[in-house]
């Protein structure tokens, strides 16, 4: 199994690590860091999430609390209750709860902007997607920071890589074009609806793929020796899966990650990672104020 790449064990390690940085600085401050999450609507999958995040968040020191609305809430009470956190200064991080209902989706720029930069857990504020154009990662979105962090644990080099990211998203595959870059990997970005994309899979060096399409890759799609991070999740006859088909490729594959138990931990990781960045941020602010 030397070819698992185990997030989750990666993960439970950094939140340990987590747990004391945050001790030392509780004991400096007396303030503990808090993380904000907005719901809209009762979506099962969303629920599940925020659990999750709920869970890690106690077991590491951070405060966490979920603002519920119903899904009729409109444009205008959306962004009011953004801004209400906003100048709350005892929330550190502010995370917007994906997906939205229908009529509140084409206005999910707008919110996002509403978000103070500096609570902004997903870094998905133009800053803060500028500040990563630039190669400055420190608000860079979770689950790519996990991505990067798992491979560089493991000690994968990823200079000259031939890297193929199949997502094209905010969250996921724009903001992995840059960490990659930055690490000199050469990088292509894919979709489903590229043309001749098998061809690009089987010259993948590392293969990254994020559709939520249950096998969507199979030993047919890679080359000898890939290293893969699926990073998509489905569910199949109650089961969760990924967009690989782990069985199929582990012979072939030089390195694989396991889904689930590959990055959804390291997800959340970096969600509490983030989340203090934000709060150490806001806590050197308030100092500069004084």
């Amino acid at each position: 199994m030397g070819k698992i790449l185990d997030g989750k064990a990666l993960a439970q390690k950094l939140n340990s690590e987590l747990k004391s940085e945050l001790n030392h600085l509780y004991c400096n401050s007396k303030i503990k860091p808090k993380l904000a999450t907005i719901m809209v609507g009762e979506d099962p999958a969303s629920q599940v999430y925020i659990n999750i995040k709920g869970r890690v968040c106690a077991e590491i020191g951070i405060e966490s609390i979920s603002i519920k609305h119903p899904a009729t809430i409109d444009k205008d009470e959306l962004i009011a209750s953004i801004r209400e956190l906003n100048h709350d200064d005892s929330i550190h991080g502010i995370l917007l709860q994906m997906p939205l209902p229908n009529h509140l989706k084409p206005h999910i720029p707008t919110f996002i902007s509403q978000i103070s930069p500096i609570k902004d857990v997903d870094g998905l504020h133009p800053n803060n997607k500028g500040k990563l154009f630039d190669y400055n990662e420190e608000y860079a979105p979770c689950t790519p920071k996990g991505i990067i962090t798992l491979l560089e644990h493991y000690n994968i080099n990823l200079k000259g890589k031939f890297t193929v990211i199949i997502n094209r998203s905010n969250l996921v595959g724009k903001p992995l074009i840059f960490l990659f870059l930055k690490r000199n990997a050469t990088v292509a970005v894919c979709h489903t609806s590229t043309i001749g994309l098998n061809n690009l899979t089987k010259l993948a060096d590392i293969l990254v793929v994020a559709v939520g399409k249950p096998h969507f890759i199979s030993k047919d799609n890679i080359k000898e020796g890939v290293i893969i991070i699926d990073v998509g999740v489905s569910r199949v006859n109650g089961k969760l899966c990924g967009d690989v088909n782990f069985d199929d490729v582990f012979e072939k594959c030089g390195f694989i990650t396991p889904n689930p138990g590959g990055i959804g931990p390291l997800t959340v990781s970096f969600l509490m990672r983030n989340t203090l960045i934000a709060y150490q941020n806001q806590i050197k602010a308030d100092l500069t104020k004084e």
